[in-house]
C-alpha cells in the first residue's frame, strides 16, 4: 500500500492542538447532525423504507439472507429488488451494468424509490467485485458496492459514470450534516456478509443490541508521523478519552474487553502477528483498517492459516493475497467493517478520525463509513447493516 506524505512532527502537534479545542464544537454538531437524520421518521417514513434490500435469486445464501433481515428490520416487501446475477465473487464491467445496476435501476424507477432509498444492503451471494484494466489509481477494478453508490447520480444525468480510476465522494468529511437526497447524489451501500449464514445472522442481532459503551482501540505501528498513524491519533482526540485505548508503540494490541470501535494497519503492521486480535466485542462494534485486499473474498480460509506481510511466498497465501481478511473480525465478534477488494492506496482508505467520531455521535453505520471514505467507483466495501446504531452519547 502507498503511503501520502506524512504531516512533519510539528504541524502534527499544532494539529492536535487544534483538534483538541474543537473537540466539544464537534461533538455538539456532529449530535445535532445525527439528531436531524430522522427528520423523515418523525414525518412518517420508518428508518426501514429507506432501505432497498438486494437479493441474487440464484443464491440461496442470498436468498436466506434477506429473507431474514428484512423480517429483522421491517423492510417493507416493495422495498426488496430481485436481480438474476451470477453467484461468483468477481464479474465483468458488462456482467456488473447487465445482471445488477440496470435491473435496480429499472426497479427504483418502477417503484418511484429513486429519491426515498438511502441506503442498498447487498447480501452474500451477490457478485463481490468487479474486474477490471488498467493500472494503479487508473484502474477499472471495483468493488460493486462502491459502483453501486453512485447509481443515483446514473439515475438523476441518464448516464452511467465512468469506470476508469476513482469518483470524489461528495459525501466525504461531511460530518456536520445529515444525509439527505439529492444534498447528496449517492446511494450508501453496505453488505450482510460473513463466512456463513450464521455469522450474517449473528452480526443483525449484534446490530440490533448496540449500545453507546465501551472502547475504541486504536494501534500504530509505530510512533512515527505517517498519515494513517496521525489520523489514528486525530481520532483519539475526536473521541472522550476515557474511552480510547491508544497504543502508540511498535507492539499490537491484543486481548481488549468491552471493544466498540477499532482501527489499526492490520497485516501491515509487521509486529501484527495474530490472526485474530483476541477482543471481547460489544453489539455495534465496528472495524477499519489499512489494508489492501482485507475484502477480496468472503470464503474462510483454513484453520492454520495466518496473515501476514510476505508476498514472497504464495504458499502463505489465501485467495491471492497473504494479508488480513475483515470477514475474520465479523467471526469474532465485531458488527461492522471496511475492507477493500483490490490495491486502493492509503489515502483512499476509510479515515478513522471521521469514522469513529460519527458513530460515536449517534450516527448510523453507513453514513459513518461513507462520510469517512474519499471516494467511490473504488475498492472500498463496507459490511454491515446500515442502520446500526449507537444512539448519542450519554456525556
Amino acid at each position: 500500500m502507498v503511503p501520502r506524505a506524512g504531516l512533519g512532527l510539528k504541524a502534527a502537534s499544532l494539529l492536535t492542538a487544534v483538534l483538541a479545542i474543537a473537540f466539544a464544537a464537534y461533538c455538539a454538531a456532529a449530535q445535532t447532525a445525527a439528531k436531524a437524520a430522522p427528520a423523515a421518521t418523525r414525518a412518517g417514513t420508518q428508518p426501514a423504507d429507506r432501505v432497498l434490500l438486494l437479493v441474487n435469486d440464484n443464491s440461496l445464501l442470498s436468498r436466506d439472507i434477506a429473507e431474514y433481515y428484512a423480517r429483522r428490520r421491517g423492510v417493507p416487501r416493495q422495498n426488496i429488488c430481485r436481480v438474476k446475477a451470477s453467484t461468483g465473487e468477481e464479474i465483468s464491467h458488462e456482467d456488473y451494468d447487465r445482471q445488477i445496476a440496470r435491473p435496480i435501476g429499472a426497479f427504483l424507477r418502477k417503484n418511484g424509490l429513486q429519491e426515498s432509498i438511502y441506503y442498498i444492503v447487498t447480501t452474500a451471494g451477490v457478485p463481490l467485485k468487479i474486474s477490471g484494466a488498467g493500472e494503479g489509481m487508473s484502474s477499472s477494478a471495483a468493488a460493486v458496492d462502491s459502483e453501486l453508490a453512485l447509481l443515483y447520480s446514473d439515475l438523476k444525468t441518464g448516464k452511467p459514470h465512468r469506470d476508469d480510476g476513482s469518483i470524489p465522494n461528495p459525501f466525504f468529511a461531511k460530518r456536520d450534516r445529515p444525509f439527505s437526497h439529492p444534498e447528496y447524489p449517492i446511494y450508501l451501500v453496505t453488505r450482510l456478509a460473513a463466512y456463513d449464514f450464521d455469522g450474517v445472522k449473528g452480526m443483525i442481532e449484534r446490530s440490533l443490541a448496540a449500545t453507546n459503551r465501551g472502547k475504541f482501540v486504536l494501534d500504530l505501528r509505530g510512533p512515527d508521523d505517517e498519515s494513517g498513524n496521525d489520523w489514528l491519533r486525530n481520532a483519539a482526540i475526536l473521541l472522550p478519552k476515557d474511552r480510547v485505548v491508544l497504543e502508540e508503540t511498535t507492539e499490537p494490541v491484543y486481548g481488549q474487553t468491552d471493544v466498540i470501535g477499532y482501527a489499526s494497519w492490520g497485516s501491515n503492521d509487521r509486529h501484527h502477528e495474530r490472526r485474530f486480535p483476541g477482543f471481547h466485542w460489544l453489539p455495534g462494534g465496528i472495524v477499519t483498517e489499512y489494508v489492501s485486499t482485507d475484502g477480496r473474498t468472503f470464503v474462510k480460509p483454513p484453520d492454520s492459516w495466518t496473515p501476514s506481510m510476505d508476498w514472497s511466498h504464495r504458499s502463505a497465501w489465501f485467495a491471492g493475497s497473504p494479508q488480513s481478511m475483515l470477514a475474520d473480525y465479523i467471526f469474532e465478534g465485531a458488527s461492522g467493517a471496511s475492507g477493500h477488494v483490490y490495491e486502493p492506496y492509503l489515502n483512499m482508505t476509510p479515515r478513522p478520525d471521521l469514522l469513529l467520531p460519527a458513530y460515536y455521535s449517534g450516527r448510523n453505520l453507513a453514513e459513518s463509513y461513507y462520510l469517512a471514505i474519499p471516494a467511490l467507483s473504488w475498492q472500498n466495501v463496507v459490511v454491515g447493516d446500515p442502520l446500526c446504531a449507537l444512539g448519542p452519547p450519554a456525556h
